[in-house]
């Protein structure tokens, strides 16, 4: 049997968005026009390379300002209570967020973005290309959002 061991992240990077409070944070980044930044540390910068290339970004993040872990939530979308695993709630164990995201362009250690659904001065920790053959499923369910999405 596994043991839990404590893992430590580091941030590569802080997004810059416009939004400086919660309320005003789009409900994903599928629904969001939204302007931002992705700094990447000097550190990272060579990480960048070749990402040019694609037109969308999924973007890993620490909820920074979140202090609650709920497993059970009450979901955006309606007042039904879920499992926090069922929903992209941020009141989770880890507090970890992902958004999909566009690409405008790179400046050096900088990502233009579109789409941006988090809060200004958020812990970027990872960025990932979006590539359509892998990351669509064509048939996938979508649980107790099917009526909603």
């Amino acid at each position: 049997m596994m043991q839990r061991q404590r893992i430590a992240l580091s941030p590569i990077g802080i997004i810059h968005s416009p939004f400086r409070g919660t309320e005003a944070i789009p409900l994903q980044s599928i629904r969001s026009q939204a302007m931002g930044t992705l700094e990447i540390f000097q550190e990272y910068e060579q990480g960048l390379q070749d990402i040019e290339g694609f037109s969308h970004l999924i973007i890993l993040y620490y909820f920074h300002e979140e202090r609650q872990t709920n497993l059970l939530v009450k979901s955006y979308l309606e007042e039904t209570i879920h499992g926090v695993f069922a929903t992209r709630s941020p009141k989770r164990p880890n507090h970890i967020g992902l958004s999909t995201v566009e690409m405008i362009r790179r400046e050096r250690n900088l990502l233009r973005i579109s789409g941006i659904d988090v809060l200004d001065q958020t812990p970027l920790l990872d960025i990932k290309p979006y590539v359509p053959g892998i990351d669509d499923r064509p048939g996938a369910r979508t649980g107790w959002l099917q009526h909603l999405w």
